[in-house]
């Protein structure tokens, strides 16, 4: 399986222009503090790029590196000297020419404000500037200062995490990773280092807790997810449930697979065409759920994310208020990141967009099924996204198919069932037309399967014989 990159702007482009406040050329051999002052000032602003292998300020002139791994390692210590460090996606090796550079994105809408060695910096045009005092100070009470996911419990230690799910992300990144598994973890916030040499040298976060914990139950009780689903439109005491308490990206995928497993999904039949349809687009449910899940408050306690499933429409609450400057009205276009470790870890798996063009994503793809826009809204203490799935409805928009899916049917038996939906009867010929790879013999098991079941009436002999629902 591939592994998720980061966004990566095309090199050529970046090199047409000019340094300024998101760009930076910086020589293979850069000062570690001058790197690291640079990714602080991005941080501190909009975001930006560093590109290692490049000389020269209103002009790019390329150099190239000679040792990329050693780049990459210069990238990777200068984003960790920052204070507090600085979680970054993994530098990538990128090539112009022949010339091998080292590319560092630094994302937008980062939760904190980032120093070097006790120096506040904010890009302005292609340099690094002090930032002045009063806007240190507004940027300090825009962002916060405490950051719940790199705290460390009192009592945490490296015999918590989950060796096994720790290699497996470790592999998903990549060959270096796996060398070292807790170095990643380190520069991720999932873990820091023991200042007195105990715990083998590697303490966990509540990132890290969250992410990789053996027992997430016991350790983030906050940490769950209830789906319900009801079969009507509002709540009642029908319904069906189901809690999940497991590390944030396996609980993730489980909730995926129960929200489409219970969803209306169903086909029709145009022409000799099977059209598929979902009550909701399935993309759209992800982000919808994996952004609950990444972007909550986990310091409140005593309450998880909760997803109601009802006839007409999805709901996705998450604890905790929209973070930093992100409001209902500019969602889609402002960036903020109140769990960084989280959204950085559940990126390379895979999971999430790490750059957040999720929303964007999620008006796409509801517009293009004909579906009216996702609703934001904050609660007093939560956020809570709506969408609204495919009309309750009728034929015309096909049959709702989930049954029998769920009692075995192959794809032949579900097609017959459309046929008779609109035909009112089918014969093995018409089956056979809809199937015409499938041997005669099959299709006559098909049918001999489906009137066993008791769904359907044979009717008739040999030639005249046809199949009515019964």
């Amino acid at each position: 399986m591939a592994q998720p990159t980061p966004f990566e702007p095309p090199i050529n482009e970046l090199l047409q222009q000019p340094e300024g406040p998101r760009l930076a050329f910086l020589r293979e051999r850069a000062r570690l503090d001058e790197v690291a002052e640079t990714l602080a000032a991005m941080a501190n602003g909009q975001g930006g790029s560093i590109v290692l292998g490049v000389a020269g300020r209103s002009k790019a002139r390329v150099e190239g590196v000679s040792n990329v791994d050693a780049g990459r390692d210069l990238l990777i210590e200068a984003a960790l000297a920052c204070t507090p460090p600085l979680i970054l996606p993994l530098p990538i090796v990128v090539r112009h020419e022949d010339a091998p550079l080292v590319l560092a994105i630094v994302p937008a809408g980062l939760p904190q404000v980032y120093a070097v060695h006790g120096k506040y910096l904010r890009r302005e045009g292609g340099t690094n500037q002090p930032i002045a005092p009063d806007a240190l100070r507004r940027l300090l009470l825009e962002r916060g200062d405490v950051s719940w996911e790199r705290s460390i419990p009192d009592d945490a230690a490296p015999t918590d995490l989950d060796d096994a799910r720790i290699m497996r992300y470790a592999e998903r990144v990549g060959p270096d990773a796996v060398e070292r598994p807790l170095e990643l973890l380190y520069r991720r916030g999932c873990v820091v280092r023991s200042t007195d040499g105990s715990n083998n040298g590697y303490r966990p976060t509540n990132a890290g807790l969250l992410l990789f914990s053996r027992d997430v139950a016991s350790r983030m009780p906050q940490a769950e997810i209830t789906l319900v689903q009801y079969r009507g439109l509002e709540m009642s005491d029908e319904f069906e449930r189901e809690d999940i308490h497991d590390t944030l990206p396996e609980a993730a995928r489980r909730a995926e697979r129960w929200l489409f497993d219970h969803m209306r999904k169903g086909s029709r039949m145009i022409g000799l065409e099977r059209e598929d349809w979902t009550q909701f687009p399935p993309g759209c449910v992800r982000e919808a759920l994996v952004n609950a899940i990444a972007h909550r408050d986990y310091g409140i306690r005593g309450e998880g994310v909760r997803v109601a499933l009802f006839a007409d429409r999805l709901e996705v609450y998450s604890p905790g208020r929209l973070p930093g400057h992100v409001t209902v009205a500019n969602i889609a276009e402002e960036r903020y990141s109140r769990n960084e470790s989280l959204v950085q870890v559940l990126a390379d798996l895979g999971l999430i967009e790490r750059l957040g063009y999720g929303i964007n994503r999620m008006l796409r793809q509801m517009a293009e099924a004909g579906l009216p826009a996702p609703s934001f809204r904050e609660t007093a203490a939560g956020f809570l996204v709506t969408l609204q799935g495919r009309p309750i409805a009728p034929l015309e928009d096909g049959l709702d198919t989930r049954e029998w899916v769920r009692m075995g049917l192959n794809e032949r038996q579900i097609a017959a069932l459309i046929h008779l939906s609109e035909q009112r009867r089918i014969t093995n010929r018409d089956l056979q037309e809809l199937n015409p790879d499938v041997s005669a013999e099959t299709i006559r098991r098909d049918l001999a399967d489906l009137v066993e079941r008791g769904m359907l009436l044979k009717v008739g002999e040999k030639r005249a014989t046809y199949y009515i629902l019964k």
